[in-house]
């Protein structure tokens, strides 16, 4: 399980580095969109599965079943309004994509840890 969560991780912080190499080359070459929310709402948002993504390394005890789940749907759906949006948004798409899957991975750990206590009791 260690060894999957490393992969997941080092995957995702290339995906994520990709994602936003990708997409500042091709705002550089429009300052238009540089400047606009197509650009800095990802890149603020990213912050969402940075931590989901660092919080696998800690304890399941502390993952919130809850706001898991509540992640897990808010990035669903915004990753269908990123894809929909005209021009699509990819980098909004990739960070969604990320957090979907930390979130998912995250809920699969509950989950193992609630079975694991309750074998236990």
């Amino acid at each position: 399980m260690r060894l999957l969560c490393d992969l997941v991780y080092i995957s995702l912080t290339y995906l994520y580095l990709f994602s936003f190499l990708f997409h500042v080359t091709l705002e550089i070459k429009n300052k238009q969109k540089f400047n606009s929310t197509h650009f800095w709402g990802p890149i603020a948002n990213w912050g969402l599965p940075i931590a989901a993504i660092t919080d696998m390394k800690k304890s399941p005890e502390i993952i919130s079943g809850r706001m898991t789940f509540a992640l897990s749907c808010y990035s669903l759906l915004f990753m269908r309004f990123a894809y929909k949006v005209q021009p699509r948004n990819w980098l909004l798409f990739a960070c969604h994509l990320t957090n979907e899957t930390a979130q998912l991975i995250q809920g699969s750990r509950l989950i193992k840890y609630n079975m694991e206590k309750k074998k236990a009791s």
